[in-house]
């Protein structure tokens, strides 16, 4: 049984808070590493000169050892390139509004910074647990949360893979999941945070349930039945 209190819905309001969140990541690429703080390790009376970029994005030790707790929120606002950067916003833009416009600028931003928080965390867990030392950067676990609640809201919209073929939103996202279990377990790839994509995934499957109410099989089961 959940709380009334999480469910309980916000007024209603739409003020393109997807352009806002865009206008952040973009401003924090360009003006983060001009920016630097100094950082003492642990056992170590040297201090370092780390850009802000840096002590952002997530790491285990950092986040764990050194006690950078707000690393699982702010990863998801550093970005590695100019093409990560665009391939992220792009997908925000083009998933983002229709979202926005169905649920509400306060239950978006809500959905996308928890989906990209739980993301994050999820993927520190498991780090911690496999050792892995990798950082952890990018709003493609939140982007990955706001393309599996665009095929949940508009389950017939129809998307164009690769701008040719069309796919109906939900077989878009299964076809997402397995492509990304695929390069997880076969290690090609290894440079993108696959796991976190999946988590993606999960977290705004959790949020449909828990917050919403919604079940998105469901959704999708009763969109096409015949």
């Amino acid at each position: 049984m959940v709380p009334k209190f999480i469910r309980k819905p916000f007024r209603y309001i739409n003020i393109n808070s997807v352009i806002i969140l865009v206008l952040i990541n973009v401003v924090f690429f360009f003006t983060l590493d001009n920016f630097f703080v100094y950082v003492r390790l642990p056992d170590s009376p040297v201090q370092y000169r780390m850009s802000v970029s840096y002590i952002m994005a997530l790491n285990k030790n950092f986040c764990i050892d050194m006690k950078f707790f707000w690393q699982p929120f702010t990863y998801m606002f550093v970005h590695g390139d100019l093409n990560h950067l665009l391939s992220n916003m792009i997908g925000l833009l083009l998933f983002g509004f229709s979202v926005e416009k169905a649920i509400g600028s306060k239950e978006f931003v809500l959905f996308y910074l928890l989906s990209g928080f739980l993301s994050g965390l999820f993927s520190l867990f498991v780090y911690e647990l496999t050792g892995n030392n990798a950082t952890l950067l990018g709003a493609s676990g939140a982007l990955f949360a706001v393309m599996l609640a665009f095929a949940v809201i508009y389950p017939k919209a129809v998307i164009f893979l690769f701008w040719i073929i069309p796919v109906p939103a939900p077989i878009m996202v299964l076809l997402y999941a397995i492509v990304e279990l695929f390069f997880q377990f076969t290690g090609a790839s290894s440079n993108v945070a696959h796991l976190t994509h999946l988590f993606g995934f999960a977290s705004a499957w959790l949020y449909f349930v828990v917050r919403m109410g919604i079940n998105p099989f469901r959704v999708w089961k009763n969109s096409y039945k015949r």
